[in-house]
C-alpha cells in the first residue's frame, strides 16, 4: 500500500511542476489545475473504488487539509517576507498597499457579512463577520506566483497587498472569534492589543537571536532546524493565542533586509558572509517547501469536495452576490490610490485561496452554523482566480509591453 501512496505523491508533485508551466504560459493560475485534478482523481475513484468514502472520513478525521493548510500558511508568509526588500524609497508603496489591504479588508467583510447575516438562516452578525472574513482576505498563495510579468511596482504593490491581507485577514479572524465569546467586548479588545504588542516585541527579539545563533552555527546541516525552530515558535504562540504569523513575517524580513535591520550597535551580531549563504540556501528551501506543501494541499481540497454542490441553486446565488460585494469595494478603492490605467487589472487580482480555507476550517465547533454551504467557498475561489486570469491575460499584456519598451529606451539611451 505503501508504495501506492509513495506513487501517487510522485505523480502530482510531477503534474504541479507541468500545472506551473501551463500557468506560465496561459495566466491560469495553477492552484485551479490542481484543484480540479483533485475533484478528477475523487469522481474517478468513486466511480472505480467502492470503498472511497473510508478515504474520505480518513483525511476528515486527521485533519490533513487544516495541517497542511497551516504549513503553506507559514511557508507562503515566509517566502514573501523573503521576497520583500525594504527602503525608504518603498515607504509610499508599501503605505498604499497596507493602507488598501485594510479598507478592502474590513470592507469586504462587512459587506459579506451583511449578505450572510440577511440571506442564509440563523446567523448572529459577529458569526456572519466570522464567516465573512475568510472570504475577504487575498490569496498570496495565489497573487504572488501570478504577477511575476508585470512591472516592477505594480509587482511588489500587489506582494505587498496581498500578504498584509492575509496577516492582517488572520488577526481579524481570530480577534473576532474572541469577541464572539460570552466575556466584556472591552477585555476582547485589550486582549487583542496586548498580543499584538507582546508578538511584535518577541517576534523582534527572538529573529535576532535566532539569526545570530545561526550565522554562528558551526555544522552545516541547520537550515532545516532553523524551519523546525520557527514552526515550533508559531504552534506555541498559537496555543498562548498570539498573532504567531507576525514572528514568521519578521523573521523573514529581518533576514532579507540585514541593512535595515543590523544598524549601529546591532552590526557588531552581523556576519555578511555567513548571513548571505543562511539567506539564499533558505529562500530556496522555503520556496520549494512551499510548492510541495500548496501542491497537496490544493489537490486534497479539490479530492474532498464534491462537485455535485456548485449546481445548488441557492449556492450559486449567494456566491454571486459575495463576488460581487468583493469587486464592488474593491473597485471603489483602487480607483482612489491606482493610476486610471491600472486600475481595472489592479481590481481583478482579488483572487481567495488557501487562507480563505484553512480560516474556514479553523472556525470553532460552537460557531459553526450548516446553512453556510462550503461549495461557497469552491465557488467563490474558482471565480475569482478566473476573473484574475482574464484580467492579466486582457490587461498584464500592456504592463509586459510597457516594461520592454522602458528597457528598450534605456539600451538606446546607453547607446
Amino acid at each position: 500500500m505503501e508504495y501506492y501512496i509513495i506513487i501517487c505523491a510522485s505523480i502530482i508533485i510531477i503534474f504541479s511542476h507541468l500545472f506551473n508551466r501551463l500557468s506560465e504560459l496561459t495566466n491560469i493560475p495553477s492552484v485551479l489545475l490542481l484543484i480540479a485534478a483533485g475533484i478528477i482523481a475523487r469522481e474517478s475513484m468513486v466511480l472505480a473504488f467502492s470503498g472511497y468514502d473510508d478515504i474520505f472520513r480518513t483525511i476528515k478525521e486527521i485533519k490533513l487539509i487544516e495541517l497542511l493548510g497551516t504549513l503553506g500558511l507559514i511557508m507562503i508568509v515566509l517566502e514573501a517576507a523573503l521576497d520583500l526588500k525594504l527602503s525608504r524609497e518603498k515607504l509610499p508603496l508599501i503605505f498604499r498597499a497596507l493602507l488598501s489591504s485594510i479598507v478592502v479588508l474590513v470592507g469586504s467583510a462587512f459587506g459579506i457579512a451583511f449578505i450572510i447575516y440577511y440571506v442564509l438562516d440563523d446567523f448572529t452578525f459577529i458569526q456572519s463577520m466570522i464567516y465573512a472574513t475568510p472570504l475577504s482576505i487575498l490569496s498570496s498563495a495565489i497573487v504572488i506566483p501570478s504577477v511575476t510579468n508585470l512591472n516592477y511596482n505594480q509587482k511588489e504593490f500587489h506582494i505587498y497587498d496581498s500578504t498584509f491581507s492575509d496577516i492582517i485577514g488572520i488577526m481579524m479572524f481570530y480577534f473576532l472569534i474572541e469577541l464572539s465569546e460570552p466575556s466584556s467586548n472591552t477585555i476582547a479588545v485589550g486582549d487583542f492589543v496586548s498580543s499584538l504588542v507582546i508578538t511584535i516585541f518577541v517576534s523582534i527579539l527572538l529573529s535576532y537571536v535566532l539569526i545570530y545563533v545561526f550565522q554562528n552555527m558551526e555544522t552545516k546541516v541547520k537550515l532545516f532546524l532553523m524551519i523546525a525552530v520557527l514552526l515550533l515558535l508559531y504552534s506555541v504562540g498559537k496555543m498562548m493565542h498570539l498573532s504567531s504569523l507576525i514572528i514568521i513575517l519578521i523573521f523573514g524580513l529581518i533576514l532579507s533586509n540585514p541593512r535595515l535591520f543590523f544598524i549601529g550597535a546591532l552590526k557588531i551580531f552581523h556576519n555578511k558572509r555567513s548571513l548571505n549563504e543562511i539567506y539564499e540556501t533558505f529562500h530556496l528551501i522555503t520556496k520549494e517547501s512551499a510548492f510541495v506543501v500548496r501542491t497537496f494541499f490544493f489537490f486534497i481540497f479539490g479530492f474532498s469536495v464534491s462537485i455535485i454542490s456548485l449546481f445548488d441553486i441557492k449556492l450559486a446565488l449567494v456566491s454571486v452576490m459575495i463576488i460581487l460585494m468583493i469587486y464592488l469595494v474593491r473597485s471603489g478603492f483602487m480607483r482612489l490610490i491606482v493610476k486610471a490605467k491600472k486600475f481595472k487589472l489592479a481590481t481583478l487580482i482579488a483572487p481567495r485561496g488557501l487562507i480563505t480555507l484553512l480560516l474556514f476550517y479553523s472556525i470553532p465547533e460552537r460557531l459553526v452554523n450548516p446553512s453556510f454551504n462550503g461549495g461557497i467557498l469552491l465557488f467563490v475561489i474558482i471565480v475569482t482566480s478566473l476573473l484574475m486570469t482574464f484580467g492579466l491575460v486582457k490587461f498584464g499584456d500592456d504592463e509586459v509591453g510597457e516594461i520592454q519598451s522602458n528597457e528598450t529606451s534605456d539600451l538606446e539611451s546607453e547607446t
